[in-house]
């Protein structure tokens, strides 16, 4: 039995800028930070000449192309992994959805569990290319690459996207007292309800390639904030990096319709007169989890429990794609 992890992940800056579309022509710079919510494969062998899966649904095949899952059934093909005698299950903390990578933990967590079954070790950097390969380049989803290179690094990373597909990539340089007070005053708060981003990224990624100019300022600018948010959390300024959290969202409605709705401003709102200093939806919009900054912790957690909303506690995760259990 192999049993793999991923974790999912909160965009800390830059976010949108990651997409095909927009790095391609103006390089994407995005902070994404792993969190200890996570992404379960277990993969098993059996004693009968088929593949089982369950996830959502079961499926049990023996034939590649008869898997209905788009991402299991390429990751089987990409890896050369043949479906008979396995048993192949996925389990998740958050649900799908909800705007914290999981489509992307799910892929990573995927993909190292059928490389080790293989006995391959694969670096992390392939691992994130494999994984962004089977999303964007096999399946044509209109999404980025943050989610893919967060799960499998982990930490609270810098990500630079160049036109030319390459990555570069470090650790942001917090100090340790910064570190404790981000994750001790990031609170997540959950909608109560998921989506697709599918749409929501469909409608940036077809301006983007359009060149839309309201589009493009808009992505241009929401790279600089994540630029100023970079050195706000560097020198540990933190209500600095709160305030442009703030910003950031305000732009990030601008791109769509369907970024946000009137619950989800009015939670919003709430938040902000209860003691968030910065906030956002995290992911493409419409649904998930709301994210804020705050110095208040108790005020802010009573009004939005007073609201209806749950609250998901969350520490940083620096391990990225793991092997948790192997027999």
């Amino acid at each position: 039995m192999i049993i793999t992890r991923s974790p999912s992940r909160i965009s800390l800056g830059g976010g949108g800028t990651d997409l095909p579309s927009y790095y391609r022509q103006h390089t994407g710079f995005v902070i994404a930070a792993a969190i200890d919510k996570y992404v379960y494969i277990t993969l098993h062998q059996t004693f009968v000449d088929d593949l089982i899966i369950k996830y959502s649904q079961m499926e049990r095949v023996r034939e590649l192309d008869d898997i209905h899952h788009p991402l299991i059934r390429e990751a089987f093909k990409l890896t050369g992994v043949e479906p008979s005698y396995l048993e192949v299950a996925s389990m998740s903390d958050i649900p799908a959805g909800t705007g914290l990578g999981s489509s992307g933990s799910f892929t990573t967590a995927l993909l190292h569990a059928l490389h080790t079954y293989k006995r391959a070790i694969l670096p992390k950097e392939e691992l994130a290319k494999q994984a962004c390969h089977l999303e964007i380049d096999v399946l044509k989803e209109p999404v980025g690459k943050q989610d893919q290179y967060i799960a499998a690094y982990g930490g609270i990373t810098c990500f630079h996207f160049l036109p030319d597909d390459r990555v570069e990539l470090q650790p942001l340089q917090l100090s340790p007292e910064t570190l404790i007070n981000l994750e001790d005053n990031l609170i997540l708060f959950f909608t109560g309800y998921s989506r697709s981003a599918s749409q929501i990224l469909q409608h940036q990624d077809t301006h983007t390639r359009e060149h839309d100019k309201t589009m493009l300022k808009n992505l241009h600018y929401v790279k600089e904030l994540g630029q100023e948010s970079k050195k706000a959390l560097e020198t540990g300024n933190l209500r600095q990096f709160a305030d442009l959290m703030h910003v950031h969202w305000e732009h990030k409605k601008k791109r769509s319709p369907a970024v946000s709705n009137s619950a989800i401003d009015e939670y919003y709102a709430l938040a902000r007169a209860n003691g968030a200093i910065g906030g956002k939806l995290i992911g493409a919009g419409g649904g998930g989890f709301l994210m804020f900054y705050t110095e208040d912790k108790t005020r802010l957690r009573h009004a939005m429990r007073q609201a209806g909303l749950r609250e998901i506690r969350l520490r940083f995760d620096f391990h990225g794609t793991s092997v948790v259990a192997q027999s």
